[in-house]
C-alpha cells in the first residue's frame, strides 16, 4: 500500500477507525500510524479526540479504544 491509496480511502470515507484501515489495507495498525502520521503533518488528515464516533453509523466500535482519523485536505 502506498500513501496515495491510503489518501484516496479517506477522501472518498471521509472518516475511518484505524482498525478499519488495517483491515481494509490488510497492514499494521503501527505502520498505518506513520503513514497517517505523514498526512496530518501536511494538514490534510486530522486525528479525532478520543471519544469521537467514526462515522459507520454501527455503534459497534468501543469510543474510548478507537482511533478515528478524518480527511481534511
Amino acid at each position: 500500500m502506498i500513501l496515495s491509496e491510503l489518501r484516496d480511502y479517506l477522501k472518498t470515507n471521509q472518516r475511518a477507525a484505524l482498525i478499519d484501515l488495517s483491515h481494509r489495507f490488510d497492514a499494521d495498525p503501527d505502520a498505518l500510524r506513520g503513514m497517517l502520521d505523514k498526512w496530518v503533518a501536511k494538514g490534510k488528515v486530522e486525528k479525532l479526540p478520543q471519544g469521537s464516533p467514526c462515522g459507520g453509523g454501527c455503534c459497534k466500535c468501543d469510543p474510548a479504544t478507537t482511533e478515528i482519523y478524518e480527511w481534511v485536505g
